[in-house]
């Protein structure tokens, strides 16, 4: 029996477990892949509170060597199910565990194409967050997987840094809002191509662009950066039996990291919120954590 499992090891479930730890709660956090989550892919972040300058992964050990120093307890394994009632249960393929309290810290994964040489890139060339990574391109030529809302988003964004901006949507339009749309059109240094299909991630240690098929021709996009916004896929599908998750899989949540279910929260981009980066992840750890020590020590 733990007072808290936290599900995930990125920067919300790691906050999460620090501030549980030091409020004197027995912590598991479970992770299926490596801790640190989509900040591990970022090669220098330039944002986060404290430093100048550090890698991702490097940021995601001092989070995780801070959490266990503290006296979490870690779990490499994957999470199947969670059943709420006045004893939380947490499922593996294998195992049962039990709590006082959950914290679901799932995160996101960024869709991705599945073409040759995307995993070869990720982190050097491939990015999926202009906020996080559009600094490193000023004054260069990117393009932008995508014709939606995000990949508008983010096309627009890199325009005030980079000198040239090329959208490849697989459609004959893009299917975004309007105004996004429009902003786009009067964008002199954005150019969309349609009906574009990636075929693959070029480059040998260095990134050097796309290869694109475009109605049907083949085409090579000399670029120095790519940013892949098609879309992001929380985790949260082993809890979608428990907690109430909306149309795009996210789970319902307000401020308080509440789900409308007794003793369990959600935290970090796994969450319907609108503003996803590191900072507000780790808000929502420590503002769950809070929350679900204020629950066990009110039973």
């Amino acid at each position: 029996m733990y007072d808290i499992i936290v599900i995930g090891g990125g920067p919300a479930g790691l906050t999460a477990a620090i501030y549980a730890r030091r409020a004197g709660k027995s912590v598991l956090i479970f992770e299926k892949d490596g801790f640190g989550g989509q900040m591990t892919h970022s090669p220098k972040i330039e944002n986060y509170p404290g430093f100048n300058e550090i890698s991702g992964l490097e940021l995601s050990d001092k989070m995780f060597e801070q959490a266990l120093a503290l006296g979490a307890e870690i779990e490499i394994d994957e999470v199947v199910s969670v059943s709420d009632g006045d004893i939380k249960k947490v499922y593996t393929g294998s195992s049962e565990f039990e709590a006082k309290a959950i914290i679901i810290a799932a995160g996101v994964k960024h869709r991705t194409l599945g073409v040759p040489g995307e995993e070869d890139f990720i982190g050097n060339g491939i990015s999926f967050c202009a906020v996080c990574d559009g600094a490193f391109y000023a004054d260069k030529k990117v393009a932008v997987v995508g014709g939606g809302n995000s990949a508008m988003q983010e096309a627009i964004m890199l325009s005030e840094r980079c000198s040239e901006v090329v959208m490849l949507q697989d459609m004959p339009y893009l299917t975004g809002e309007k105004t996004l749309a429009d902003i786009i059109e009067a964008k002199e240094n954005v150019s969309v191509l349609y009906n574009c299909r990636v075929i693959s991630f070029n480059g040998g240690e260095e990134f050097k662009g796309v290869a694109v098929s475009v109605d049907g021709e083949e085409r090579f996009i000399e670029c120095e950066g790519c940013f892949v916004a098609i879309g992001l896929v929380p985790g949260n599908s082993f809890a979608e039996n428990t907690v109430s998750l909306n149309k795009y899989g996210y789970i319902d949540s307000d401020e308080s990291c509440t789900t409308g279910k007794d003793g369990i929260y959600a935290a970090g981009d796994c969450r319907s919120k609108k503003i996803r980066q590191i900072t507000t992840a780790t808000a929502d750890g420590a503002t769950a954590a809070l929350a679900a020590c204020r629950y066990i020590d009110g039973r």
